[in-house]
């Protein structure tokens, strides 16, 4: 991997954790975690040089301190995009982290930014959205097939519905999907890829009861082609349901060979992150926040899921286990408390193993800097040798 001047910041941005226990057990289930109040976990402090391009971070070189933002002007070399809206979620393009590019929503705007590592945002596209209480435009994957059709997908909220669009550059967007139920609450959702279908997470639009309605689109992770039909290889044929229970999810992800697959949810009572299942209602949650810290979207990077939160600053940390089990406290990074931090986060897609994208919902509730909302790189590498870490 080439070292370029983001780059070498973005090294210090380490996550951690590396505990274990073992979820192969089928029915295991885990105690809701009390609040969290294990140490925080190793702080990024930019801006560091060195990086060995062997998957751990390089000596650091006498850290400056980064001035604080002038304007849309970010010294933060992280930093690819600045002056934005409210980025509930981003989608990483293709390509590698030596020359990042992605997309940005805006959850009020309805706008999709492109953003890249050496130039201005630029507008994709445009939707029309309502984005009064938790709505708007919330979710944002790529086609299964990017490659070839160049499609993107988008999660939002209209005057009558919550529902899926696609479009691409230059072209009006096409409902895929429609008659997501709407409500006062429950609006958010969101989307990821499989490989071979879309992956939708619906919120339950204010009604729990939607949720464990085989017959509602709320509350519900969907498994959809690009034309929003029932996949091939659902569990039910002819449904579009894969699992329910949701309330109000705020991220998708899975791992890079499709193993695994997670969703985040907002609960009455806590936050959770589920491991999902094919077919049938989530189980037993793979970790709980009582303190509910806002899970935004998540990444998976091999060796932790890596959840934004959107309503105390950074990132929730959990290790994964060799044998693909999450265990262990989770950890807290970005916050701000020692070295670098971005405040409140919306949206993250990994751009490979150990990086990826970023998007601040400052601008929503957060404190806001000149420069919010913004979008940026962190780094999520492995583990060393099962330790923690050290930046």
């Amino acid at each position: 991997m080439g070292s370029v001047p983001w780059l070498l910041a973005a090294c210090g941005l380490l996550l951690s954790g590396c505990a274990k226990f073992d979820d192969r057990a089928a029915g295991q289930v885990y105690q809701p975690a009390p609040a969290l109040s294990a140490p925080a976990g190793p702080q990024p402090k930019l801006p560091v040089d060195g990086d060995s391009g062997s998957g751990a971070p390089g000596p650091a070189a006498p850290r400056t301190p980064v001035p604080p933002p002038q304007g849309c002007t970010d010294y933060d070399r992280s930093v690819i995009a600045t002056c934005l809206d409210t980025v509930s979620a981003v989608a990483a393009l293709p390509g590698d982290a030596s020359s990042p590019s992605g997309l940005a929503a805006e959850r009020k705007t309805g706008r999709v930014m492109q953003v890249t590592a050496d130039g201005q945002p630029s507008q994709l596209a445009k939707l029309t959205v309502d984005a009064v209480g938790d709505g708007g435009l919330t979710g944002l994957a790529l086609s299964p097939t990017y490659d070839e059709d160049q499609l993107v997908f988008a999660y939002i909220t209209t005057a009558t519905d919550n529902r899926v669009v696609r479009f691409t550059r230059g072209q009006q967007p096409k409902a895929v999907l429609t008659g997501i139920p709407k409500g006062p609450t429950g609006n958010r959702g969101a989307l990821a890829s499989d490989g071979k279908a879309l992956l939708v997470a619906t919120g339950d639009a204010g009604n729990p009861a939607a949720a464990a309605d085989p017959n509602s689109l709320a509350g519900k992770v969907l498994r959809i082609d690009t034309s929003g039909n029932p996949a091939p290889e659902n569990p039910t044929p002819g449904s579009r349901v894969f699992a329910s229970g949701l309330h109000s999810p705020g991220g998708l992800c899975s791992s890079a060979d499709g193993s695994r697959l997670w969703v985040t949810d907002r609960g009455p009572s806590q936050d959770a992150l589920y491991r999902v299942p094919s077919g049938g209602a989530l189980a037993a949650p793979t970790w709980t926040w009582p303190d509910r810290p806002g899970l935004a979207g998540c990444a998976d990077s091999e060796q932790a899921v890596v959840i934004a939160t959107s309503s105390t600053p950074g990132v929730q940390d959990l290790p994964i286990a060799p044998d693909g089990s999450v265990g262990g406290t989770p950890k807290s990074a970005l916050d701000g408390k020692e070295g670098a931090g971005y405040g409140r986060l919306g949206g993250i897609d990994a751009i490979d193993s150990r990086y990826a994208l970023v998007g601040t919902v400052n601008r929503d509730g957060g404190q806001p800097v000149s420069s919010d909302d913004r979008v940026a790189i962190i780094q999520i590498p492995p583990n060393p040798a099962g330790g923690s870490g050290k930046d």
